[in-house]
C-alpha cells in the first residue's frame, strides 16, 4: 500500500506499508480524494505547532469503504467523508459536548498518521454519509467546516460588519457561512488575486490591502467609523493577529482561527477599553459538518470555487509542495487524487 509521508520539514517521500486488516469497530476506506490544506503547508514547512515527524500527512478525505460491519448502518462502496479529531471521551471538552477541543486530542495527519494513503482504517462514529453530494465536495467538507464552527462560535446576527482576515481556504469558509448568517462582508489580505477572487466567487463587497490602503481607515469609512463587531483572523501570522485588535468595534468579537507558534500581544488599553470578547475557534463539530453538507446540497457554497488544481498521487513531490506555496501559483484547493 502506498503513502506520502513527511519524514522531516520539506521532504515528502513515497513509502509502501501493509494494507490494514478491518478491525471491529472500523471501516477500511479506500482513499479517492485528499485535499491539501494550510496544515499539511506549515507541517512541509516545519512551522506546524502540534506536529511531529515523520508523518504521513492529510485529513480533508473522500473515500469509497471497502470493507464495513454491515450493522454499522454502511455499506461496502458507499461514499463517505471523515471527521478526522479523534477525542478520548471523558476530559472535560468532551463531557460538556465540545470534542473538537478535546483535552487528549489526535488529529488525522498531525498527532497521528493521516489520509495520504491507498487504504485507511477509520472509527465508524467517525464516518460520515455523502447526502447525495459528489467525490469533491465530500473533500472540501472538513475546511468548510472550520469556517462554519468558528463563525456558529462567533454567533452572528444579520446586519453586522465582520472582518476576516485572511483569504486562504479556511478564510473564504468564514466568508461563505458569515454570509450566510447575514453579515455584512470584509476581507483583509495582501495577496491581490485573494481578494479578487472573493470578490468575484464569494460575492465579497469590500476588499483591502493593507499594503496598499490604510487599513484602520478604510475600514472606518466603510462601517460610518463604527469598525467590525466581529474580526476573525485566518491567517495564523503573528502581526496580522496583533493588528487585529484594531479593527475591532467597541464590544466586539475577536476570533482566532489560524494558528502559529508564538506568543500574542496587544495592548491591554485598546483591547479593554472595547469590553473585548476574545475567542479561540479549534476544529469542528459534527454538527458543522452536516451544516456544511446542507448548504453544499442547495448550493449556497459553491464547490466548483475552491479547487484549483489537481494531481495525482504517484506525482506528488517535495517540489510540488513548494510550487503550492508560493502564491504566484494562485493555489486555492489542491487535492491528490488516488485513481
Amino acid at each position: 500500500m502506498r503513502s506520502i509521508t513527511c519524514i522531516q520539514p520539506r521532504s515528502i517521500q513515497h513509502t509502501d506499508e501493509a494494507k490494514p486488516a478491518l478491525q471491529q469497530g472500523k471501516a477500511l476506506l479506500k482513499v479517492k480524494l485528499v485535499g491539501i490544506c494550510g496544515t499539511d503547508l506549515h507541517a512541509f514547512e516545519g512551522t506546524q505547532p502540534y506536529f511531529n515527524y515523520p508523518r504521513i500527512l492529510g485529513h480533508e478525505i473522500a473515500a469509497i469503504i471497502e470493507e464495513v460491519n454491515p450493522s454499522s448502518g454502511f455499506v461496502k462502496d458507499e461514499l463517505v467523508t471523515i471527521i478526522p479529531y479523534f477525542n478520548c471521551g471523558h476530559c472535560i471538552a468532551c463531557r460538556t459536548n465540545k470534542p473538537n477541543c478535546c483535552v487528549n486530542l489526535n488529529v488525522l495527519g498531525v498527532h497521528i498518521d493521516g489520509g495520504m494513503r491507498e487504504y485507511i482504517l477509520m472509527p465508524q462514529d467517525k464516518l460520515v454519509k455523502n447526502d447525495g453530494i459528489n467525490v469533491d465536495e465530500l473533500a472540501l467538507i472538513e475546511p468548510l467546516a472550520i469556517g462554519a464552527h468558528a463563525v456558529d462560535r462567533a454567533a452572528i446576527t444579520p446586519g453586522e460588519f465582520v472582518l476576516v482576515v485572511g483569504s486562504g481556504p479556511i478564510g473564504m469558509g468564514i466568508i461563505e457561512f458569515a454570509r450566510i448568517a447575514g453579515a455584512e462582508v470584509i476581507t483583509i489580505d495582501t495577496n491581490d488575486d485573494r481578494l479578487q477572487f472573493c470578490v468575484q466567487h464569494l460575492n465579497v463587497k469590500h476588499i483591502i490591502n493593507p499594503v496598499k490602503q490604510d487599513a484602520v481607515t478604510v475600514l472606518k469609512n466603510i462601517t460610518q467609523h463604527n469598525m467590525a463587531t466581529v474580526v476573525f483572523d485566518a491567517t495564523g501570522n503573528l502581526k496580522a493577529i496583533n493588528n487585529g485588535i484594531n479593527y475591532l468595534a467597541h464590544g466586539g468579537r475577536y476570533v482566532l482561527v489560524g494558528l502559529q507558534k508564538e506568543d500574542f500581544h496587544f495592548s491591554h488599553p485598546e483591547f479593554h477599553k472595547r469590553e473585548s470578547t476574545l475567542m479561540s475557534s479549534r476544529n469542528a463539530l459534527r454538527s458543522d459538518f452536516e451544516n456544511v453538507i446542507t448548504h453544499l446540497k442547495n448550493k449556497s457554497v459553491n464547490s466548483n470555487n475552491y479547487i484549483t488544481h489537481r494531481i495525482s498521487f504517484n506525482d506528488v513531490t517535495s517540489e510540488q509542495f513548494h510550487y503550492w506555496l508560493n502564491p504566484k501559483n494562485k493555489v486555492i484547493k489542491a487535492m491528490i487524487s488516488f485513481d
